[in-house]
């Protein structure tokens, strides 16, 4: 939501492009969210694994609270759209009408997934995450700063959800409850993906995608959600590591 925001007002008072204002959003993004974790979340990671998640959750819900209040207050509740002057421009291929804003959106996406797969893999810090990620203990006591690299991975998240809602406002329009559309959304594909696959998160969201186009087509946009919320419950009960992830 608050990159969709910082996106729309970086264009309609700058007039600067919305996807050059990414180079502005995600760094601004990135900030706010080593602030949170110093002002909130570093006291949680303290505690028991257990509590640790309650709060977490507890804490980012009261966030989502919190700032949909404000934008609400900042902004009202109208909706608002990022209408650039190639926002109708389209690419033929055949018979198919490609929307500029959507396909330079998909590529812009592919290109940032490669970048966080390539930090992952390979970067330093990278592998301290996923280390992390995998068993804190042991990433504590083969000398992984762990607090660290517990901020590095929020902070690095809260830009890319920076990222993410600054590509949505070109195509959608944005308002203070879109965080909530989109978030079930990202649920549903992180389920059908798997946890740790970032390719296949990518190609889960092709996927779901896909299936709310040819259900709109099919059944009307009346039943657009219901098929992403019906493959969610599928993949859980036939397949409950995802679609990419390996089995436990």
């Amino acid at each position: 939501m608050l990159g969709g925001y910082g996106t729309f007002w970086l264009f309609t008072l700058w007039q600067i492009d919305p996807f050059l204002s990414l180079l502005g959003v995600a760094p601004a993004l990135f900030v706010l969210g080593l602030l949170l974790y110093w002002a909130l979340f570093q006291f949680v990671v303290k505690a028991h694994e257990e509590v640790r998640i309650k709060n977490s959750l507890l804490i980012g819900f009261g966030l989502t609270l919190v700032f949909h209040t404000l934008a609400i207050r900042l902004w009202t509740a109208d909706e608002r759209a990022v209408t650039t002057a190639y926002a109708g421009a389209v690419i033929k291929i055949g018979a198919f009408a490609i929307p500029l804003v959507r396909l330079s959106s998909l590529v812009l996406a592919f290109a940032i997934l490669t970048a966080l797969h390539l930090f992952l893999a390979k970067g330093r810090w990278g592998r301290a995450i996923r280390a992390t990620a995998e068993d804190w203990e042991a990433a504590a006591l083969m000398g992984i700063p762990v607090g660290r690299t517990y901020l590095l991975a929020f902070a690095l998240g809260t830009a890319l959800a920076g990222i993410a809602g600054g590509l949505v406002s070109v195509s959608y329009s944005i308002s203070p409850s879109i965080g909530l559309e989109w978030t079930l959304k990202a649920l549903i594909v992180v389920v059908l993906a798997g946890l740790g696959s970032l390719f296949g998160a990518f190609a889960g969201g092709i996927l779901l995608g896909v299936a709310e186009a040819t259900s709109t087509v099919l059944l009307g946009g009346a039943y657009r959600e219901v098929v992403g919320l019906v493959l969610f419950l599928i993949i859980l009960l036939v397949r409950p590591q995802g679609l990419f992830g390996g089995r436990g």
